[in-house]
């Protein structure tokens, strides 16, 4: 005898023959899915690997911030800590996007994004899985979920050096301050969304009000739970619109970096 089927080919579930039996476009969701996660891809990867046109005084790239090496281009004021020295020969963007890209790796929504659109682990709800066996994420690589948690740390750390680019937006060409442009409205934009998208995680929600017992004893992290909630039901929203506003940003100043036209000035 072969070995047995198992999951939703086993036998103690119906017989039935259909893989499923949806008739709406379920496909849809996770195709496009795919799509947008490969285009962030495909542009993220030319960027961060270019080592160039990131900087265009007062702007600075969030793919290249903070700039940990010898090799980045003079900020004036900006995120230049030359931690990696003169040995370090690629790009820069390479020694920061690790963490704001794993934070997004693990978590909760983009795993579901991922795991429906480019694994079928489901495709969709009600839809069979094409996969003999499970496991879950109890072996290498799927393992490494776990630390999610710590690169939610590392996520914040790097949205406090993005505020600090945002305010240096508030200066000129010239780095006077008082001033105001184009791109500190796509900074202003991005980094409302970044920390949303960063507060609305769910570690955040778990740190925030998680182990309590009582939620009467801890009024002030109850209310502070309450609001995390209340971002957390938008979480999958945050996560698109977070995604779209760092690449925008990031184009914005590969557009001003390369001439293709000037920053308009508010004042």
């Amino acid at each position: 005898m072969g070995p047995q089927a198992t999951g939703v080919r086993g036998s103690t579930r119906a017989a039935i023959a259909a893989p499923h039996l949806r008739k709406d476009r379920w496909w849809l969701a996770p195709a496009v899915t795919v799509l947008g996660l490969l285009a962030f891809v495909v542009y993220s990867t030319w960027r961060a690997f270019a080592g160039a046109d990131y900087y265009h005084a007062p702007y600075v790239s969030p793919f290249y911030s903070p700039c940990l090496a010898d090799n980045c281009a003079t900020m004036k004021g900006g995120p230049n800590w030359g931690l990696f020295g003169q040995w370090w020969g690629l790009s820069p963007a390479l020694l920061i996007l690790v963490f704001p890209l794993g934070f997004r790796l693990t978590c909760y929504y983009y795993r579901k994004a991922y795991y429906r659109g480019f694994w079928a682990s489901p495709p969709a709800c009600a839809v069979a899985e094409p996969h003999k066996t499970y496991t879950g994420e109890t072996r290498f690589p799927l393992i490494l979920q776990n630390i999610h948690r710590y690169f939610f740390y590392a996520a914040l750390l790097v949205a406090v050096v993005l505020t600090w680019d945002t305010l240096l937006g508030f200066r000129d060409a010239e780095y006077a301050w008082g001033h105001m442009g184009l791109g500190t409205l796509v900074f202003l934009v991005n980094i409302v969304l970044i920390w949303a998208y960063t507060l609305s995680c769910h570690s955040c929600r778990h740190i925030v009000g998680g182990r309590l017992r009582h939620f009467s004893k801890h009024p002030v992290r109850y209310r502070m739970w309450g609001w995390v909630g209340k971002l957390n039901e938008r979480h999958m929203l945050l996560a698109w619109a977070s995604l779209i506003s760092v690449a925008l940003a990031d184009f914005y100043v590969y557009l001003l970096a390369t001439g293709a036209f000037t920053d308009p000035r508010f004042f």
